[in-house]
Formats: structure tokens, sequence, C-alpha cells
């Protein structure tokens, strides 16, 4: 009888699946903060993509023209129902064409606004941003 010594394939795989889990449990430990506002400024980037699609969107739609609440200055976008010192873009979001809901900012507790702010520059270039980015500058403009 000879006997062939190594490891079985569950042996191996079970060896592979505790590194893994224990890296993973290290990686949480070391810094909890930054992986979370890491997650968070990814959604952020999401979002704010999200929202400028839309508008160019509806602006294909519409013959080029934006919605016309979004002004030359950098203003907070309205949550549905709140149109307080904020751009509307409830238009998005009717009939749920561009949008389902405008997207928040993972952080946002204000009551009137999601988080974001948009404007648009003399040559009709629209910038989304999210003042509320930990550590980061997000913004993307089309």
């Amino acid at each position: 009888m000879k006997y062939k010594g190594g490891f079985t394939l569950l042996e191996v795989l079970l060896a592979i699946a505790a590194v893994t889990i224990l890296s993973g449990i290290v990686i949480l430990a070391i810094n909890p903060n930054k992986q979370l506002a890491d997650a968070r400024n990814a959604q952020r980037r999401i979002d704010v993509n999200t929202i400028l699609s839309a508008i160019y969107q509806y602006s294909i739609d519409h013959e080029g023209a934006m919605p016309p609440t979004i002004t030359t200055t950098a203003t907070p976008i309205c949550k549905p129902g709140f149109i307080v010192d904020c751009v509307d873009l409830s238009m998005l979001t009717l009939g749920q064409e561009y949008l389902i809901d405008i997207p928040a900012d993972p952080n946002n507790s204000l009551s009137t606004n999601v988080g974001y702010t948009v404007m648009k520059n003399i040559n009709n270039r629209i910038t989304v941003m999210a003042p509320s980015a930990e550590g980061v500058s997000i913004s993307a403009t089309k």
C-alpha cells in the first residue's frame, strides 16, 4: 500500500476560505471608518452620475432644453415636495421616465434637499456635485 502525501481539494478550499474570512476581518478592523467613508463616496459618485445622465436624457427629449430650474450658481437639489431655496428636478421623476426618485446623499439628514448640488455654466454644461463627500471632491460635468 502506497501512501501519497498532500492535501485533498476540500482541505485546500477550507484553508483558502479561512484565510479570506480572516483577511476581511483584519481589513475592516484596521480602519472601519475609512472603509465606510469609501463606500459612501462610491454611492455619491454613482448618484452624481445618475442625476447628470437623467438631466441630459431630459435635455435630449426636450430639444436641448435643460430643466428650467437649474441656475448658473451651485444650488442644492430639492427633495420631492420641498421647493425652498433649491433646484426642483421633479420633472425628472414624473412618470418615472428618467429617474424613479432623486438620489439622496448617504449621510443626508436635511429635510429639504437631497445633499447634492447642480449648476450650469454659460455654455449650458451641467455640473452635479456632492458637497458632503468625505476626504475627496466628487463632481461630474457634461
